[in-house]
């Protein structure tokens, strides 16, 4: 799977996002081991801890379809370059890598730039 065809799809979702308090639109896209992709977008809730980023419904998306194993996810905010995962959904990420690990893709003006999650959370936990 091209990473391209990720990043846009997650900048395509990022347009669905529900954002009045922050204004801060991100959409994420998922590749999994068995080669589906899905997406989400942020979404607010005036109860601030309720909201939920993009890369975890991105990754519930794929739970709830029976995919458990994911490859890729490509991030994307028009607000901001490289527009990295919070600490919560790189954990999230790291339990639900595929058994080679998971490539992280964010967009640095044109240019993707791929991550490993252990790059991005050395020492991550999985039980």
């Amino acid at each position: 799977m091209e990473y391209k065809l990720l990043m846009e799809k997650a900048e395509e979702v990022a347009k669905n996002a529900y954002i009045p308090y922050s204004k801060f639109p991100v959409g994420a896209c998922v590749l999994t081991e068995n080669n589906k992709i899905y997406t989400g977008c942020n979404f607010e809730n005036s109860s601030f801890g309720l909201t939920i980023c993009a890369e975890r419904n991105a990754v519930g998306s794929a739970i709830a379809d029976g995919e458990k194993k994911i490859k890729a996810i490509a991030i994307f905010s028009p607000k901001m370059n490289l527009c990295y995962p919070c600490g919560a959904c790189r954990q999230v990420l790291y339990e639900f890598q595929s058994d080679n690990g998971i490539d992280i893709i964010l967009k640095d003006n044109d240019e993707l730039k791929i991550f490993t999650i252990e790059e991005l959370l050395p020492g991550g936990f999985n039980l």
